[in-house]
């Protein structure tokens, strides 16, 4: 099975759902030593088993296996009351309106079919398959070991870690307050606390104490410095989604490029009102008018959102799509993947023999 000592280079381009992560870079990421990720939260079985295949037809340098599958834990919506899911319709078509555009109380079932979603996996077999939001069924895990692939899902807090380490987990992806997109906070029902909101070192250095899986560093990382960092507060690797955003082969839109170089001034904010969960992003004007509004439950609220967020990426229009950032965005630096790999490789080494000399 797969382990991280594996990789020539300690870095996960993190999984990112919405096509951000093409083929392109999944396997330029893998082809540099590292290892390169799909985020499949949305995906149709077909689109998946098509991903996975292109990638693999792209990956030169390293096994075809060796590539990540990532996929939300969905549960079944609780709806509040019909006054409310009323309210957060017409809150949401009063923003909508003036576009030209409105948006629709979504049919059931509200979540897909998680089993037919991992069917081109059990096909396909990446190396490694992770989930975010909570813990997939033992019987996931035991399948997925059983095929020698290796099983990872996200945690925030010492609860949930220890939930993870419980039910025979692999690894954990720790993701500290730093890290962009949406928070992988268990369910209250699943976790004995709320969202603790720990800064990545704090986080790190905490579940090393009381945790024995190898520990995987998510939030706020940028380049090969701070891999090293990390690595030195206890993780094996380092999983870096925003600075992979602006590189060539990333398949995130114009206007979301665009910002992330060219807006340093802006400061990331968590919001509920693209999906119905917490995340971080660029703030814009959707965010601002939503402040206040009705937000339904996730993934209601992210279906609800779904035509504008297509109807901004096509009509470049950035205050309606969901620009997800990590806190340090302004370090992103545009190139092609090899050679942001390269790069981040070059200043990990760097880094690594400067703290050796220090403490030798």
């Amino acid at each position: 099975m797969f382990q991280f000592s594996d990789l020539s280079i300690p870095i996960i381009q993190a999984p990112m759902a919405g096509g951000i992560n093409s083929p392109e870079l999944v396997a330029g990421v893998s082809n540099a030593g590292g290892l390169g990720s799909f985020g499949f939260a949305y995906s149709t079985p077909e689109k998946i088993q098509a991903d996975i295949q292109a990638a693999k037809s792209l990956m030169n340098a390293v096994p075809q296996s060796r590539m990540h599958a990532n996929f939300f834990i969905f549960e079944d919506p609780v709806l509040p009351t019909s006054a409310d899911c009323d309210a957060a319709l017409k809150d949401l078509n009063e923003v909508l309106s003036p576009l030209g555009i409105s948006a629709e109380f979504p049919k059931q079932p509200f979540i897909p079919n998680m089993e037919a979603m991992l069917e081109p996996i059990w096909i396909e077999r990446p190396d490694v398959l992770s989930f975010h939001f909570g813990l997939p069924s033992h019987g996931v895990i035991e399948k997925a070991h059983s095929l020698g692939i290796t099983v990872g899902i996200t945690a925030t807090s010492l609860d949930e870690s220890l939930q993870i380490q419980g039910i025979g987990a692999d690894f954990i992806v720790v993701q500290g307050i730093e890290a962009g997109g949406h928070r992988g906070t268990f369910k209250l029902d699943q976790s004995n606390s709320i969202d603790q909101k720990k800064s990545l070192k704090d986080l790190l250095l905490e579940l090393k104490e009381h945790i024995s899986l190898p520990l995987i560093a998510a939030g706020g990382i940028m380049n090969g410095q701070e891999v090293s960092r990390v690595m030195q507060w206890g993780a094996v690797a380092a999983q870096m989604g925003t600075a992979f955003l602006v590189a060539n082969e990333s398949g995130a839109s114009p206007a979301h490029k665009r910002l992330i170089l060219n807006h340093h001034e802006e400061k990331a904010v968590f919001t509920k009102s693209f999906s119905g969960r917490w995340a971080q992003g660029l703030n814009n004007q959707f965010i601002e008018q939503m402040k206040d509004k009705t937000v339904l439950p996730f993934p209601i609220q992210n279906t609800m959102t779904a035509s504008m967020r297509r109807w901004a990426v096509e009509s470049d229009q950035s205050d309606y799509q969901s620009l997800w950032v990590g806190q340090a965005f302004a370090k992103s630096r545009a190139m092609p993947v090899k050679d942001l790999m390269s790069l981040l490789h070059q200043e990990y080494l760097d880094s690594s023999t400067l703290s050796n000399q220090r403490t030798s």
